[in-house]
């Protein structure tokens, strides 16, 4: 088995033993990621903004590990207010409206700071 890591730096993956996305074989599977960078919470109060920060964090991981972000089949969404979907969703069709991953969204009482209005995860699979 090939097995291949791509750390993005957040100071979560070493306290917490994780790392940004993994590539074994031909897919990759992106962790949940929220809007922080070097540990600052970005776009506070705009979920559709997190979401445009989370989903560049997404695509440069998998593209990290070999893959191109039109590799992503599925992505599934957290947010601490369903009321936020459709201005999650605009974004995440800015990105995806040509790949069509699968999606769920779901909504979830917090995150790990009060700030964080969305985490996403995802998976891609290199033809």
């Amino acid at each position: 088995m090939t097995r291949k890591s791509y750390s993005s730096g957040s100071p979560w993956e070493d306290k917490v033993g994780y790392t940004r996305s993994v590539r074994v074989h031909n897919i990759i599977e992106v962790a949940g990621t929220v809007a922080s960078k070097d540990g600052v919470v970005q776009c506070v109060g705009d979920a559709g903004g997190q979401t445009d920060v989370i989903l560049a964090i997404i695509k440069n991981a998998i593209e990290n590990l070999g893959g191109k972000l039109e590799d992503t089949v599925r992505t599934r969404i957290f947010c601490t207010n369903i009321a936020d979907f459709e201005a999650i969703g605009k974004v995440h069709a800015a990105y995806f409206s040509a790949i069509k991953p699968v999606m769920s969204i779901v909504e979830v009482s917090k995150l790990i700071h009060p700030d964080m209005l969305v985490e996403i995860e995802a998976t891609a699979i290199i033809p």
